[in-house]
């Protein structure tokens, strides 16, 4: 109901007589009725239609295996924290109806700094951590027909509004990017300045807390994609790389495998993607894996059983969603040659008119050095689009940059398995 709306239908009440101070009314009423539509049609059907009724079947002997907290988070303590907020909140807004002064703006402000301050923030950035996690988790549960048919059964209920499971799931995060605009929609209609620069500080303390979420989201992110990555790559070993370097079966053991499995661990990921690598006047399909310190050329071993369809991720750019879908097919990645080290390569621009003649458009060349200079390896990479090569030179220009850059500020030579650009 409008403001309005609801005014005619309670005549104990009344509206401020002021034009000004109506219209923050208004807007304090928006953020009234907004957070009940968040608490009662979404918080609310997660957790009675869906987290409940998972509950009662895991009570039954029923998918027992799944982690309700990996799907949910802290659901419930949303739930309480935003009925919390809205009795609160009521309460305040009828103080303001029955006695309009500054007492109860008082209140208002009060209410606002301590809810968003110690509760709504607080328990927002803890669901959203684990927002990435919880899609990727759903998506690998789809293929189980036992949950397939209690998320279906689940979203069939008139509650969910033809809403889906994961369109509920994000409702947390869009709930938290609109707070800001609608305090600050209270801010513009307040009646006095320092009312407004009260209400300016909660919204920079909750600009505050999804600025600093982001942060923790991309590392969380890369995290969690770097430790997926780790076990889908595949190395090589030396004599399955190269075949000339040939070792007797009766000598292998003496060869101590080593594994690079730690490689990756504790790197940023900065940059990945598909491009075509020509090879003896063959193409080959390769995927790049552009990290803070190194570049991986890989070829994507494709897994014969199908996962079936994947949702995309909201928090994640189309780029890393490609990504993301190799991973959830089973695809691996067999390392071909070795990592290039960021100081140890050389980019090469194919110009236009280099490229119609050699019939390589998009195309440009990594050059692999040692430390004497030399040239150890080139590969000639071939992107989709023009746009796609001119991204992947921006991103392996700047990352080479960023790193001797640190490297000037503080040389890596603890417990770092690149060859130091110092030797």
């Amino acid at each position: 109901m409008s403001l309005e709306d609801f005014l005619k239908g309670h005549s104990e009440l009344a509206a401020a007589e002021n034009p000004k101070a109506y219209r923050k009314q208004e807007a304090i009423w928006e953020l009234f009725t907004s957070e009940c539509v968040y608490f009662l049609d979404q918080l609310m059907v997660l957790k009675e239609v869906f987290l409940t009724t998972l509950t009662d079947l895991q009570m039954r002997e029923c998918l027992q295996d799944i982690d309700s907290w990996r799907l949910f988070a802290n659901l419930n303590e949303l739930c309480l924290v935003s009925f919390g907020f809205l009795t609160s909140l009521l309460r305040v807004i009828k103080e303001m109806w029955t006695n309009p002064d500054s007492y109860s703006t008082q209140s208002l402000l009060e209410l606002l700094r301590k809810a968003f301050g110690e509760s709504i923030c607080h328990c927002l950035q803890k669901y959203c951590l684990n927002y990435s996690t919880a899609i990727l988790y759903l998506d690998s549960l789809k293929l189980r027909e036992d949950f397939g048919s209690f998320v279906k059964w689940c979203e069939r209920n008139e509650q969910c509004r033809r809403l889906q499971l994961k369109d509920l799931l994000v409702a947390p995060l869009q709930r938290f990017t609109r707070y800001p605009l609608l305090l600050k929609n209270i801010g513009k209609k307040s009646c006095s300045e320092a009312e407004e620069s009260t209400i300016q500080s909660i919204v920079d303390l909750v600009d505050t807390a999804i600025y600093d979420l982001e942060g923790k989201v991309k590392w969380l992110d890369n995290y969690q994609k770097v430790k997926q990555l780790k076990e889908a790559l595949v190395w090589l070993l030396v004599w399955e790389q190269d075949k000339r370097a040939h070792v007797p079966e009766n000598l292998k053991h003496l060869l101590k495998a080593v594994t690079l499995e730690n490689l990756v661990s504790h790197r940023s990921l900065l940059h990945d993607g598909k491009l075509v690598l020509i090879e003896n006047a063959k193409m080959h399909e390769v995927y790049l894996f552009l990290f803070d310190e190194f570049l991986l050329i890989t070829k994507i071993k494709r897994s014969k059983k199908k996962s079936g369809v994947v949702e995309s991720n909201p928090l994640r750019p189309a780029a890393g969603q490609e990504l993301e879908f190799l991973l959830q097919e089973s695809c691996s990645f067999i390392v071909l040659d070795q990592p290039i080290s960021l100081d140890r390569l050389q980019l090469k621009n194919i110009d236009q008119l280099n490229a119609t003649a050699s019939g390589l458009p998009n195309s440009f060349i990594i050059m692999h050095q040692n430390r004497y200079q030399q040239c150890i390896g080139v590969f000639i990479l071939q992107a989709q689009t023009e746009s796609v090569k001119k991204a992947w030179v921006s991103e392996i220009e700047d990352a080479i940059s960023s790193l001797l850059k640190q490297d000037c500020q503080q040389p890596r030579v603890k417990n770092s398995f690149l060859e130091s650009s110092q030797i």
